[in-house]
């Protein structure tokens, strides 16, 4: 079993070989807007998967998923040998490509917090004109127990 350092370095260093790869050598149009965000290896270091995104053509356009997954399984054996032969390990990983998460999730958690914001904001106009519905501050504390008993 390899040392987590050792692996963790290696996907460092495979996800930057595959993006170079991606952007200067495959010459695939699918690949255009596909960008390698972060990459994982088995603490045996024979596996390795490769986290991508994909941007549309414009910032209003939808991105084409299929074709991107389709170009990087097509990509795959060449990358895998630029792999190998950029990392000189004794065997090289094989690779899986997985689709990134994240972009989507921010874009939930954004939205998410857009909507407390605005229910915060409602809450603070109806508590401006707002006042007690009886004492200011109903709990006793112990000075109020010691005014009691004197």
């Amino acid at each position: 079993m390899a040392d987590q350092a050792r692996a963790r370095r290696l996907a460092k260093r495979i996800s930057s070989i595959v993006a170079t790869a991606i952007e200067y050598e495959i010459k695939d149009p699918r690949l255009r807007f596909v960008t390698i965000t972060d990459a994982k290896v088995t603490g045996d270091l024979r596996e390795a998967t490769v986290f991508y995104t994909v941007m549309g053509e414009t910032l209003d356009a939808e991105p084409d998923y299929a074709e991107a997954a389709a170009g990087l399984k097509a990509a795959a054996g060449i990358l895998r040998s630029k792999v190998g032969a950029g990392t000189g390990v004794k065997f090289t990983p094989t690779l899986a490509f997985k689709q990134d998460t994240v972009p989507e999730a921010a874009r939930e958690m954004d939205e998410l917090l857009t909507k407390a914001r605005a229910v915060d904001a409602r809450v603070a106009q109806v508590a401006v004109g707002a006042s007690y519905a009886g004492d200011e501050d109903p709990y006793k504390s112990d000075e109020d127990e010691d005014d009691d008993e004197a």
